[in-house]
């Protein structure tokens, strides 16, 4: 082993390896550019921990070597995206921040579905973006459901985005921990999971009809274009921007104004606002706005 190279333990590389300033604002650089995420100075232990994991996995020595390598050996990017997914936070529960839920069963689906009255579309279409690992994007097919008018033959679509390969495959496959779940209603709980036993302890994987109802891209939200013509009744894009500056989440608050309805409806974190943003949307209450129409 060359004397520049760290002694590897039974996890990879040891905790010593340095992260030079040089090389650290090389990699801020290069995440703001291709994902929007501003990371500054709070972050350095942490993308200096998750990004050693991708060094040991590529059996290299220093961050200069792995910047070198996302850099400008990745021709088919594959390794920027492993990179982005080893520094992305992915955080979610089912519910979380029920009160939007609430919202969506309390006024935003009855006046979706009571538009058929007039000849309106049977038609939802609504938008998780930065699904995570599938507990929001499953919670509103959930509330989808148990709200949206029976009887009446409804074309109710999610479309789940995340610039994270790692969890988007986790969504897809849609197993859950038994704690993960426990936010769920106990009635809602069995009608939309399966309980499997495994050696290890208890497990709730989601049921087809459920599944169906969701489609996982991966989706990196600061690309010049989305992949998608089609415009949205409602948009989930919560706790995103709050990695993202100024500029980015005016910018980005913007284009998602364009891919909603008039009359839709946009739902952000509990630790955003766009009151300080110059966008169209109309304020309803905290984390909740409107595209007017």
């Amino acid at each position: 082993m060359s004397s520049n190279r760290r002694t590897l333990d039974s996890s990879g590389l040891s905790g010593n390896v340095e992260l030079s300033d040089r090389v650290y604002y090389r990699f801020v650089d290069l995440v703001y550019r291709e994902a929007g995420i501003s990371l500054g100075d709070a972050r350095r232990e942490l993308v200096r921990t998750r990004l050693l994991k991708r060094l040991s996995a590529l059996n290299l020595s220093s961050f200069d070597e792995y910047y070198e390598r996302v850099s400008r050996q990745d021709p088919d990017g594959e390794e920027l995206v492993a990179m982005l997914d080893a520094i992305s936070t992915n955080k979610t529960d089912f519910f979380r921040e029920n009160q939007h839920f609430r919202f969506m069963a309390d006024t935003v689906l009855p006046a979706l579905t009571g538009r058929i009255a007039g000849g309106g579309p049977r038609r939802i279409r609504i938008w998780s973006a930065g699904c995570s690992s599938g507990e929001e994007p499953y919670t509103l097919a959930m509330v989808l459901r148990e709200r949206i008018a029976t009887g009446v033959a409804w074309d109710a679509k999610i479309l789940a985005t995340d610039i994270s390969t790692k969890v988007l495959h986790a969504a897809y496959v849609g197993l859950y921990e038994e704690s993960k779940v426990a936010p769920v209603p106990p009635k809602m709980r069995l009608a939309s999971f399966t309980r499997e036993e495994t050696d290890q302890g208890a497990f709730y994987r989601i049921k087809p009809e459920l599944r169906k109802m969701v489609a996982f891209r991966r989706l990196n939200l600061m690309n010049g274009t989305y992949p998608f013509t089609g415009k949205f009744d409602v948009i989930f894009c919560r706790n995103v921007m709050i990695y993202f500056d100024r500029p980015t989440q005016e910018s980005l608050a913007n284009r998602l104004h364009q891919y909603l309805h008039p009359g839709g409806y946009l739902f952000i974190g509990h630790s955003e606002s766009l009151n300080s943003l110059t966008t169209p949307f109309q304020f309803v209450q905290p984390t909740i706005y409107l595209k007017p129409k």
